[in-house]
C-alpha cells in the first residue's frame, strides 16, 4: 500500500502520471510577422478595414510598407475606389473606402429584396463606405483638381493654397505635401498621360508659358508646357479628359486636344461631335461614358462621331430625375457608379448607393455592360455633398 504522503507510482518502475495542465491562450506564441504579412498580402485589400479591428498590431501591419512590397512581388496589387464627402458645415471633406462588410447570420436573414438591390439572386456582395482612418483632411479645390497615379492622390491648388499640392498615401492613409506649383491655380484641371501629371488653367495671368505645367511624380519635379492653343480657353475649363493618349480641354466656346507624346496643339473646331460630353464621365479603355440624364450612361464612338447607348444593364436601377448626384469611376477597367437616393422612412438622412459594371466590347459598334453588384453603401444626412470619386492602384 502507498503512503498518502507519495504519488501513486505506476507498475513496472515507469515514472508517476503527471496530469498536463492546459496552456493559457495568451501564452500561445504569435505567428512572425513577416509569415503575417505573406498570409494579409494575399486578402483583398477590400477585407483590410475589417482586419484592422483585430488587433493594433494587425492595424500597424496592414499600413506597413512591407506588406505593400509584398503585395507587389506576389502581383496582388488591386484597383481601391476612395470617395470623398463634404458634411456641411464643416468645411473640410472626409475620405471613405470602398470595404467588404463580415455579416453574421442575423443580418444575412435580414436582407430582402425591399431594402437592398442585388444583381444577383439570394446573394448580397454587402459592401460599404468606411472612413479612412487619416487626422489631416487638405480641403480639396475642385473635383476636377484631384488625379490618382499609382497608389497616391494628388489634391492641386484651391482658394486658401492655390501653390499647394498635397498626396493622399493610399498604403499609409496618411497626407503629405509635395512640391509646389510654379504657378497659383485656383481650380485646375489635372489629367494623366504616361505617368505625368498635366496641370492646366486658372492662373490670374494666363500665357503660353503659364497655362499648363507638368509635374514628374518619380522626380518630384515641375516643367513648364509651352501651350500654343491653350490660353486661348483663357483661365477657365468647363471639361477635359485624356482619350487615346491626347488631353482634351473645353472652355465655353472652343476646345483643344492637346498630344504630350507629339508635342502638337489642334483646336476642335466641331464642339458639336462631343454634344453630350457632360460631368460626370469617365474614361475607361481609351472609351469616354458619361450620365445623361435624358439618356442615361452613354459612350462616344470617335469613329462615327457619335454617342451610342451602353447595352444590356439588367439590374441597374432608374436613377432618380431630380435632387441627386451621380458619379463615374474607372475601377480596375470596370465601371463604378455613385449615387444619392433620399430615404423614404428618414426625411435627413439619404443613402449613397454604388454599382459596378463590367464591359465588353463585342464589335465596333456595341458596348455591353453586366452589373456585377449594386448596394447601399452608406447614409448620410442630407446636407452631405458627394465631392468625388476616383480608384487608385494599391
Amino acid at each position: 500500500m502507498s503512503s498518502p504522503l507519495t504519488s501513486p507510482a505506476t507498475t513496472n518502475g515507469e515514472e508517476p502520471l503527471v496530469k498536463k495542465q492546459k496552456k493559457n491562450p495568451s501564452q500561445i506564441p504569435s505567428l512572425p510577422d513577416d509569415l503575417l504579412v505573406s498570409c494579409l498580402a494575399r486578402v483583398s485589400r477590400l477585407h483590410y478595414a475589417t482586419l484592422s479591428l483585430v488587433s493594433k498590431s494587425f492595424r500597424s501591419l496592414l499600413a506597413s510598407p512591407e506588406l505593400y512590397k509584398t503585395r507587389s512581388l506576389l502581383g496582388r496589387t488591386e484597383s481601391c475606389l476612395y470617395v470623398c464627402l463634404r458634411f456641411h458645415p464643416e468645411r473640410n471633406q472626409r475620405w471613405f473606402t470602398l470595404s467588404l462588410k463580415v455579416p453574421t447570420f442575423q443580418n444575412i436573414s435580414s436582407l430582402k429584396p425591399n431594402n437592398r438591390t442585388v444583381a444577383s439572386k439570394n446573394k448580397s456582395s454587402c459592401n460599404l463606405l468606411v472612413p479612412i482612418p487619416t487626422s489631416h483632411n487638405p480641403h480639396v479645390a475642385d473635383s476636377l483638381s484631384l488625379v490618382a497615379v499609382g497608389s497616391n492622390i494628388y489634391n492641386f491648388g484651391g482658394l486658401d493654397r492655390p501653390s499647394s499640392v498635397s498626396i493622399l498615401d493610399c498604403q499609409s492613409h496618411t497626407w503629405h505635401e509635395a512640391p509646389s506649383m510654379r504657378v497659383k491655380r485656383y481650380y485646375p484641371h489635372v489629367n494623366v498621360v504616361d505617368g505625368k501629371i498635366y496641370v492646366a488653367g486658372s492662373c490670374v495671368k494666363p500665357k503660353s508659358s503659364n497655362w499648363m505645367e507638368v509635374f514628374d511624380p518619380k522626380t518630384q519635379t515641375w516643367e513648364p508646357e509651352l501651350a500654343t492653343l491653350g490660353k486661348r480657353l483663357t483661365h477657365f475649363i468647363n471639361k477635359s479628359a485624356v482619350i487615346e493618349g491626347g488631353v482634351y480641354m473645353f472652355g465655353d466656346d472652343i476646345g483643344v486636344v492637346y498630344k504630350p507624346r507629339e508635342g502638337k496643339w489642334a483646336e476642335i473646331r466641331s464642339r458639336e461631335d462631343l454634344q453630350g460630353f457632360e460631368v460626370p464621365f469617365c474614361v475607361i479603355g481609351n472609351v469616354l461614358y458619361c450620365y445623361n440624364w435624358c439618356n442615361g450612361i452613354i459612350w462616344y464612338d470617335f469613329k462615327i462621331r457619335k454617342w451610342m447607348h451602353i447595352k444590356g444593364l439588367d439590374g441597374l436601377p432608374q436613377f432618380p430625375k431630380y435632387g441627386f448626384v451621380v458619379r463615374l469611376v474607372e475601377y480596375g477597367g470596370k465601371m463604378a457608379i455613385l449615387w444619392n437616393k433620399y430615404s423614404s422612412g428618414c426625411k435627413n438622412n439619404k443613402m449613397i448607393w454604388c454599382a459596378v459594371i463590367s464591359l465588353e466590347r463585342r464589335n465596333s459598334k456595341e458596348i455591353w455592360g453586366k452589373v456585377e453588384w449594386v448596394d447601399e453603401v452608406l447614409t448620410v444626412p442630407v446636407s452631405c455633398e458627394t465631392v468625388f470619386a476616383l480608384s487608385a492602384t494599391v
